[in-house]
């Protein structure tokens, strides 16, 4: 299927290689990725009653079809509607939440270039509203993850604006950023991070 983003130009995805060695994921993580886990973690806040979040569909404009057999369908060709902003949104305790979950492989730095102009614009509104905005970042190699709010992600936008580096380093999410320990049924939770944050226990 090809999928078009609103600028109009095609979508042509990255073939990429996996060695032996990437394929190969601990225990605790189980091979899920960043956004499975998080929607895991959102199902049981669900089933629990302590939040309603959600990940935010991605408008597509379905252009072309092919109907291989009258029983199916295959969708040939397709456009984003309009630019995403961030992946996820909801409500704590009378409180919006929205975040935006980006995941790595490299081992020492986040690269900044994994979010776009209006992500950031998206979120300094939510900010301005009062809203809890914030990043989940993951390490995939080595499993650590980071709860990075808006407010210092920003610092560090405008830095890279201003012609400074072009990425976070670890050294710099450890200590701007909240660890997260994996977890089993709530996977990532980001909630306790809200609670100590904004004391709501």
């Amino acid at each position: 299927m090809k999928l078009h983003y609103p600028n109009g130009k095609k979508y042509i995805p990255a073939v990429k290689s996996i060695s032996p060695s990437v394929k190969k994921q601990s225990y605790s993580n189980r091979g899920m990725t960043l956004e499975e886990d998080i929607n895991i973690t959102n199902q049981y806040y669900l089933e629990l009653g302590k939040a309603v979040i959600h990940k935010k569909p991605t408008p597509v404009q379905i252009v072309k079809v092919d109907y291989p057999k009258r029983s199916a369908a295959v969708i040939k060709e397709a456009y984003f509607k309009q630019a995403s902003t961030t992946d996820y949104n909801g409500v704590y305790k009378g409180k919006y939440i929205d975040f935006e979950a980006k995941e790595t492989k490299h081992g020492t730095s986040f690269p900044l270039n994994n979010f776009h102009d209006h992500q950031i614009k998206h979120m300094r509104s939510v900010c301005d509203q009062n809203g809890i905005c914030f990043v989940i970042i993951r390490f995939s190699t080595t499993d650590e993850i980071f709860y990075l709010e808006a407010e210092k992600l920003f610092l560090f936008w405008d830095r890279m604006i201003e012609g400074g580096r072009k990425s976070i380093t670890k050294d710099e999410l450890k200590q701007s950023a909240h660890p997260i320990a994996l977890g089993f049924q709530a996977r990532i939770d980001y909630i306790r991070v809200i609670d100590y944050l904004y004391s709501f226990n």
